[in-house]
């Protein structure tokens, strides 16, 4: 996995200050690019990984990591007082249905717990935000270090969707949205300007597979979205190569992603797969996102 070059004289340039700076790391390649984006800027993250979700491969790459439970809040807080961290960024899912197993939390995190009137992801990690906050540790933007990885708008792959595909896209983009402003999901597959499947709790790769089931083998075509008020401090829509093979296996031809708010993971490895299985993927600026049945024109270029 290799980061596309940063800018490190550009005007949000990041205090090289390796001791203050700390990662929250669930599961996925999130935590991997954003501890190699880190040290391409002279960083050097403390990284605190959570034992049900973060990948073993993190301590060969962190220098300093410590292991804590998902239901442990107190003891996090303490590793990253011990580590001197004054901004720390979270990267890298943590599965919504944890909620409801068996994971038991610790006192500060089951006090937090009752003290939400909903349990949805916002309320959740916008409370430990807080939290953080409250002991004199900021939350910094997840994407802070990924800025190559967030596409701009255009076509990113070789075809543009066609006219039924963009017709789907379309409409799927005006109802996703409302989804996603409900905070019950972020994507969800469309057939014939029709909803297949809306995402839930199970993730957009297992969203798609039970689109496939139901649409028996049909042409299908995935939205993805962000929040209209996404915090990117914590909850960013993310894509990858897995998505693509999941897309392919469901003859899914079709991705509309969401511009400078949308993390493309490998993003070279994905648009080359997604060209040699003849996917179209597509981003589109936040502000073309319309209700209605008829494609919209989103004036991005193909890309050369």
């Amino acid at each position: 996995m290799t980061l596309p070059a940063t800018d490190k004289n550009s005007a949000d340039a990041i205090p090289a200050n390796s001791a203050n700076w700390g990662l929250i790391a669930g599961n996925g390649d999130f935590p991997f690019l954003v501890l190699e984006g880190a040290r391409s800027r002279g960083i050097e993250m403390a990284v605190i990984a959570i034992k049900e979700e973060a990948s073993p491969g993190l301590e060969r790459v962190a220098k300093r990591l410590h292991w804590v439970s998902l239901g442990e809040l107190s003891r996090t807080i303490e590793l990253l007082h011990e580590e001197g961290v004054k901004r720390a960024v979270m990267a890298g899912q943590v599965k919504h249905n944890k909620i409801f197993s068996s994971i038991r939390p610790d006192w500060r995190l089951a006090k937090l717990l009752f003290s939400l009137p909903s349990k949805n992801t916002d309320s959740l990690i916008g409370a430990v935000a807080r939290v953080l906050e409250d002991e004199g540790i900021e939350l910094v933007d997840s994407t802070k270090f990924l800025g190559p990885l967030l596409p701009a708008p255009g076509v990113l792959t070789r075809r543009a969707p066609d006219k039924s595909e963009a017709a789907d896209i379309a409409y799927g983009r005006g109802v996703a949205t409302q989804i996603a402003g409900l905070d019950l999901g972020q994507m969800l597959v469309v057939r014939d300007r029709a909803c297949v499947a809306i995402e839930a709790m199970e993730g957009t790769d297992e969203t798609i597979e039970r689109a496939a089931r139901i649409a028996g083998g049909q042409r299908l075509v995935v939205v993805k979205v962000s929040k209209p008020r996404q915090d990117m401090r914590f909850d960013v829509p993310v894509v990858g190569l897995q998505t693509i093979e999941v897309m392919k296996r469901s003859n899914a031809t079709a991705l509309a992603i969401d511009a400078g708010r949308t993390l493309l993971f490998d993003r070279e490895a994905m648009i080359r797969a997604a060209d040699d299985a003849g996917i179209a993927i597509e981003a589109f600026a936040t502000e073309r996102i319309v209700g209605g049945d008829e494609p919209q024109k989103s004036g991005a270029k193909r890309k050369s």
